[in-house]
């Protein structure tokens, strides 16, 4: 996967965690997310476009106005990927900035997405 495609995956990506409405945002995830792909954070993990796509609007009803943006570009190697973004409340206040490592299926989509809140734990 070179970091032009990886780049275009993670923009649709990040597009559809900032759509709030569902048709659009189902559209985004059928770009970018594949049909059984699993998305793990410290506080879920769900199966499927249609379970991340709920879980994604349950975190927009939880904080009304708000928006995540890259802090990186993507890297990318392989069937892999990483990059860096925080969320920006509706006040305009932000967020820590976090991580997310993504494997890319050999349709192009993301199969899994694992994330990471923060920055990481001192040594």
């Amino acid at each position: 996967m070179n970091s032009g495609k990886a780049a275009e995956i993670a923009e649709q990506y990040i597009a559809a965690w900032n759509e709030t409405d569902d048709a659009r945002r189902n559209a985004l995830l059928a770009q970018c997310w594949a049909d059984n792909g699993v998305y793990v954070d410290p506080n879920v993990e769900v199966t499927g476009r249609d379970a991340l796509s709920r879980r994604i609007k349950e975190v927009q009803a939880g904080r009304p106005g708000a928006r995540l943006e890259f802090m990186s570009g993507t890297d990318a190697h392989h069937n892999v990927l990483r990059f860096l973004w925080r969320l920006v409340r509706a006040d305009g206040t932000c967020g820590d900035t976090s991580i997310d490592i993504g494997e890319v299926g050999p349709d192009g989509r993301l199969t899994k997405i694992i994330g990471f809140f923060g920055p990481p734990p001192a040594r």
